[in-house]
């Protein structure tokens, strides 16, 4: 199979450096896709004109928050994304500046982890819901769309999380690894169910944890429980033609697994 209409791509914080070193990676694997990661742009003006200078493709802005606390299930669960009352402001201000950058750029999207999801919560979920409305709101102010990432719930409650929360500027950033790492579904019947938001593709694999409540393991594309091959397979069957970003957050050779992925992906 050849996936002829995706274009690969490398998210920049995997490769763990500067953004001339991302540039000098990207110039190796032969690449010119990148998902960008923007936060340190909104007070680093050169940063923002070496991407916009660069001969790169940004499929995807990318902004993360600095209280997140990725050390366990539980504590991501509290301190990730808007879900935390304590930080709500500061996240608040760093979206509305980076969804600028993301509009500077000329760049259609921008993702995130927006955190749990709680529907039994009926108070925080009301906030949840009235906080990511006023991202989404920001987000179609600068004419790009917000793309919340995959894993922290199951396919079917964040579909319905989307479809009670029916805003035009909000759609997905699909990480197939993240339903394994989270324990939350197969990636791939989670891709046909979540298929009409779907409008970015991260590539990464994992198999699921042996001890309940706890990570899974995070391993080199293809050689774990995302079953590549099909998922590729499915990414065809629903349509997708957009950027195949490489993401890499594990392992002590970080530029060899991504350069992996790469020939892999192109073998297809």
């Amino acid at each position: 199979m050849k996936m002829k209409k995706c274009n690969i791509g490398v998210c920049s914080w995997s490769l763990q450096s500067g953004i001339e070193e991302v540039s000098s990676a990207m110039e190796k694997l032969k690449i010119d896709h990148v998902h960008l990661a923007v936060r340190q742009g909104i007070d680093d003006p050169a940063y923002v004109n070496f991407a916009r200078d660069n001969n790169w493709t940004i499929s995807c802005a990318m902004l993360d928050f600095p209280r997140e606390d990725y050390s366990s299930l539980e504590t991501i669960k509290v301190s990730g994304g808007i879900v935390p009352d304590e930080h709500w402001a500061e996240n608040q201000a760093l979206f509305v500046g980076a969804a600028k950058i993301t509009r500077e750029l000329k760049v259609p999207f921008i993702s995130m982890h927006a955190g749990f999801i709680d529907h039994h919560d009926v108070k925080g979920y009301k906030r949840f819901i009235e906080r990511l409305t006023f991202l989404a709101d920001c987000a179609a102010e600068n004419g790009i769309l917000l793309l919340l990432e995959t894993g922290q719930e199951s396919a079917d409650d964040l579909k319905h999380f989307l479809e009670e929360l029916d805003h035009p500027a909000v759609a997905i950033n699909f990480d197939p690894a993240n339903m394994v790492l989270y324990n939350k579904g197969n990636p791939i019947e989670a891709l046909k169910t979540l298929a009409p938001w779907i409008k970015h593709v991260h590539i990464k694999d994992a198999n699921l944890t042996e001890t309940a409540g706890t990570w899974g393991t995070e391993v080199p594309w293809g050689d774990g429980q995302v079953n590549s091959d099909l998922f590729l397979v499915a990414l065809e069957e629903i349509g997708y033609d957009g950027t195949l970003a490489i993401e890499r957050e594990a392992g002590d050779n970080r530029f060899n697994d991504i350069a992996l992925a790469v020939e892999r992906l192109s073998s297809y």
